[in-house]
């Protein structure tokens, strides 16, 4: 989306560009916090705490830690569990904000000193603070991904000093020590103790789980999805011994440009997840009409990385943890409509937790009958039923035996 700078000099953050943040804003509010070490090779802050793992290049990757150029609680800066409550412009000023100090390494070396600081000041419930040392004033880089938070300036790192006592929760104390433990079930042991699905990716991300002799680095952008998954899998085990609900219900959530739509069926458990993306939208910058993708599985699962990319998994955690609560199972059929006030990909946290706030909501219908779900698209999503319908392959295989045409004739 092209904004005429006239309408910035008019609006003044007050969103008259129809989009769901202020770009002017939210990157002076940053520069602001930035000018203090916009010459240095020192940064002094209190990391949230937050480490960054690379993928180019594996098995050598680039390995830092971030911290915002002050001090006190700076948790909010890397906590996703908490990023809904604020605005976008927010959530970019604490991203951008962060500097990173960073080294290349091997993935299998997560024993030297550098790693083991880092890994110390990850495994921290709190801020820890820090001091960074870098080759040469960070460059002002911003940084964007389809699964990782926004990231902001970054420079070769030097040294990395812990300059306080990290606030280790015991559970993640025991299970970092435990080096006869796997990492699957260390992030499961997690997850059961309370951990935030943020912080054990964090954890996992930085080689502190595992097995002796097999511990290694992983790319962030890799454990954000592998938590996820692990974790889903889990719960869906539970999820497949419980009773199918007994009707159809149906979930809805909007926020920042977006609208998600759950659809819970009372059958086994399967599952897909829809994207619909308006032009102008992030992922659909240069099109004249909307794209519409999806992936999905049956009761047994999949053997393929689902295409769709980590909103797949990000969204079925959402989703067994809500069926876990309830004690049911059904088949999910998750929709979301992306507008073009939303140009700015943020990462997956944005739909696990979209998702999470969805499903802590009543239900806006409760039926018996698709026909009213039918009804319900069209009128409260902007695809609508039609398109909404002949994309999915789980609703097409709810109706079958039936033309799809059948569900949209009148009287």
């Amino acid at each position: 989306m092209k904004i005429d700078p006239n309408l910035c000099i008019l609006c003044r953050g007050r969103g008259f560009c129809g989009l769901s943040y202020c770009p002017v804003l939210s990157k002076a509010k940053a520069q602001l916090k930035l000018r203090k070490v916009e010459a240095s090779r020192v940064i002094e802050g209190s990391s949230p705490p937050a480490v960054f793992v690379g993928r180019y290049g594996y098995p050598y990757v680039r390995v830092g830690a971030s911290t915002p150029p002050l001090t006190g609680d700076t948790s909010l800066y890397d906590y996703p569990e908490k990023w809904l409550s604020l605005k976008i412009d927010d959530v970019l000023d604490f991203r951008w904000s962060l500097i990173t100090g960073f080294t290349v390494n091997q993935v299998r070396m997560v024993d030297i000193p550098l790693v083991e600081n880092m890994r110390l000041m990850v495994m921290s419930a709190k801020p820890v603070d820090v001091y960074i040392e870098v080759s040469k004033p960070p460059r002002p880089v911003i940084t964007f991904d389809e699964h990782l938070p926004p990231m902001g300036p970054r420079s070769p790192l030097e040294k990395v000093k812990l300059m306080g006592n990290p606030s280790i929760p015991r559970a993640v104390d025991k299970v970092v020590s435990d080096r006869d433990l796997e990492a699957e079930k260390a992030v499961l042991k997690l997850y059961s103790d309370g951990i935030p699905v943020s912080h054990i990716q964090k954890i996992f991300s930085i080689g502190a789980l595992g097995v002796k002799g097999q511990r290694r680095l992983v790319p962030t952008r890799w454990s954000i999805t592998a938590v996820d998954y692990i974790i889903s899998r889990n719960l869906l085990k539970n999820v497949k011994r419980y009773d199918v609900l007994t009707e159809i219900q149906v979930y809805e959530h909007r926020i920042y440009g977006n609208l998600f739509v759950a659809i819970l069926y009372p059958e086994k458990w399967s599952y897909e997840w829809m994207e619909a993306w308006w032009p102008g939208s992030t992922w659909n910058p240069l099109s004249t009409s909307v794209v519409v993708e999806g992936d999905y599985e049956g009761y047994k699962g999949r053997d393929t990385y689902p295409g769709i990319g980590g909103c797949y998994y990000a969204s079925m955690l959402a989703t067994l943890e809500h069926l876990n609560k309830v004690r049911k199972q059904a088949t999910a059929i998750l929709l979301r409509e992306i507008y073009p006030s939303f140009n700015i990909p943020i990462g997956v946290w944005f739909v696990r937790e979209s998702v999470r706030t969805m499903f802590s909501k009543p239900p806006v219908l409760k039926t018996t009958s698709i026909e009213e779900v039918r009804s319900y698209l069209d009128t409260n999503t902007k695809l609508g039923a039609i398109k909404w319908f002949s994309s999915s392959k789980l609703i097409r295989r709810i109706i079958t035996g039936k033309k799809i045409t059948d569900f949209f004739r009148k009287g």
